[in-house]
């Protein structure tokens, strides 16, 4: 049984379902007790466990790291709440050098079970340390997990897998999905990690996303079935471990591939994609990969600059056109997925 939960519902729930099924889960982060509680993805869990387990903390991003992985090794399983993805680089020395790190240097078979969730701040002219997705970065680390949900079902699934897990979790979110909504199940359905999904199948070009992007790539996927191009797009849902599986299955049965992603190119999630793509299946591509990123160059603060500099639908599709040999039509600007942000908060 399912019914319709947005992004930050499904979160709300997990947390809520994780912790009443185990007392050991604690939150914190700043601001989880606020009454908009992280942008509602607390506020239930507060109110059923109160301060004792749901726990505001100052903005010392490197201290709580430090104390959440130290609980993690006495037994406890924090969930840290970053509501800006940038300022878990003041977290990175005890969540690199410590957790992902710590079954392999001490033989600790239950390793330290943290997981942080980071929010991305995309909207109303952030600027360049408020709008980085970070997925990347701790993708290149082995001993994390890391995902990037798209979709309600999936954020529930993956939080609730990562709860469960003796591997150190990161978890991001884009802050544009957090009104989506979609189909989540009622049960405590667990999403694995290292396993995407086909959001849409096609059978000309396969679009490979996560997050945000994904549902910029159905947009884009929509407006050329129209042409009567097919487009499949692929979820990888999972950084790491990455589901090279079905990656190279669809690279291979379409024969074209474009790689969207909400950061930069170099050294990236697309990157990565197309190195896997290269060295498994090169010979089934009947053209080079193509990347669709945003500029080489930090995001700028104007929120007009903004929207220009995060590529969307239109340049997805753009770039399935080019690959598939077809002229691009005249074609309305398309709105954004963000559903009326207005921030700080």
């Amino acid at each position: 049984m399912t019914r319709k939960l947005t992004y930050w519902q499904a979160i709300a729930e997990a947390t809520v379902e994780a912790m009443a099924a185990d007392p050991s889960i604690i939150v914190a982060g700043q601001n989880v007790d606020d009454h908009k509680g992280s942008y509602g993805t607390t506020r239930g869990a507060f109110e059923r466990f109160g301060a004792e387990r749901v726990i505001d903390t100052p903005n010392s991003e490197n201290a709580v790291a430090g104390i959440c992985v130290g609980a993690a090794a006495q037994g406890l399983r924090p969930l840290v709440v970053h509501t800006r993805a940038d300022f878990m680089f003041l977290a990175m020395d005890a969540l690199i050098n410590l957790a992902s790190k710590w079954r392999y240097m001490y033989g600790d078979k239950g390793g330290v079970p943290v997981v942080m969730r980071g929010v991305v701040g995309r909207g109303w002219g952030q600027g360049a340390t408020h709008s980085q997705s970070l997925h990347a970065v701790f993708g290149h680390f082995p001993g994390l997990y890391v995902a990037a949900p798209a979709s309600p079902a999936d954020a529930k699934g993956l939080l609730l897998s990562a709860l469960r897990a003796d591997t150190p979790v990161v978890l991001m979110e884009n802050r544009s999905l957090y009104p989506v909504e979609g189909e989540v199940p009622e049960a405590r359905a667990a999403v694995p990690f290292g396993k995407g999904r086909i959001a849409r199948h096609g059978g000309d070009v396969t679009v490979i996303a996560a997050s945000l992007m994904v549902h910029e790539a159905e947009r884009a996927a929509e407006l050329l079935a129209r042409q009567g191009i097919g487009v499949e797009v692929v979820d990888v849902r999972s950084i790491r471990p990455l589901d090279e599986e079905i990656i190279c299955a669809s690279a291979a049965k379409t024969g074209r591939v474009v790689v969207a992603d909400t950061s930069w190119a170099r050294y990236g999630f697309s990157a990565e994609v197309a190195a896997v793509i290269a060295e498994n299946v090169p010979g089934q591509l009947r053209c080079p990969v193509r990347r669709v990123t945003p500029p080489d160059c930090p995001a700028p603060v104007s929120w007009p600059l903004e929207e220009a500099f995060h590529p969307g639908a239109e340049q997805i599709a753009a770039a399935c056109l080019e690959l598939v040999g077809a002229e691009r039509p005249a074609v309305p600007a398309l709105a954004g997925v963000d559903a009326g942000f207005v921030g700080p908060y």
